[in-house]
């Protein structure tokens, strides 16, 4: 819903170089997006990952406001679907303070009325757990939701909690990675999610579609 991909990818990059003195590619940098900063540079620097995160977190947090970008038409759906009737939540693998630092930037934080951040459970994306307690929060059933994702980590994660997903174009996932991890969807505009938002049903039974190629 906000492009933050700009600022993840240049903070990854000052973590790296302050602490390690490497850059990642931007590729490889893009990659990482949708996992928890931990598992990221736990993974591949156990050693230092305390201080890459630490210095990720702070260098984000100053940068915040000049590397966010806005997705032109993102604060008016979130405003139609909430006119619908849907409820409209995040989950998120950032910290609670990012998530809601961001959304606020973005002006879209009194919209969102469900949060799940990092802090709230013991594993991440492509884990389901995330997204089961976001179900379990709003009092429904995973064939009554649909999550919306711009990584692989997201689409599997869904189809993990036997939840509908549909996969934008428009952020960390490639194309045709995104299609291969078998969402409901793939669209590349914000009118095209819209229409798929609003046209969306619940699958009964729970058994998802077959993906498709929007």
């Amino acid at each position: 819903m906000v492009n933050t991909i700009p600022l993840i990818i240049a903070s990854y990059e000052h973590a790296m170089w302050s602490v390690l003195g490497v850059r990642p590619a931007p590729d490889e940098a893009r990659g990482w997006i949708g996992q928890t900063l931990y598992g990221t540079f736990s993974q591949r620097h156990p050693e230092r990952a305390e201080e890459l995160v630490d210095s990720y977190v702070e260098w984000n947090a100053e940068h915040l406001a000049d590397l966010l970008e806005e997705y032109p038409g993102a604060e008016e759906l979130v405003t139609e679907l909430g006119g619908s009737g849907a409820t409209i939540g995040v989950v998120t693998s950032k910290r609670h303070v990012s998530a809601t630092n961001t959304l606020r930037a973005a002006g879209l934080d009194g919209h969102l009325p469900l949060l799940v951040a990092m802090e709230d459970t013991a594993v991440h994306k492509p884990n389901p757990e995330p997204l089961l307690l976001a179900l379990q929060r709003l009092g429904v059933r995973a064939a009554e939701c649909v999550y919306v994702g711009d990584a692989v980590v997201d689409v599997l994660a869904a189809r993990a909690a036997g939840m509908a997903s549909i996969a934008v174009t428009w952020g960390a996932g490639e194309r045709a990675d995104l299609l291969a991890a078998g969402p409901l969807a793939v669209v590349d505009t914000m009118d095209e999610l819209r229409t798929r938002l609003l046209d969306w049903t619940p699958a009964q039974p729970t058994t998802l579609p077959e993906p498709v190629d929007a």
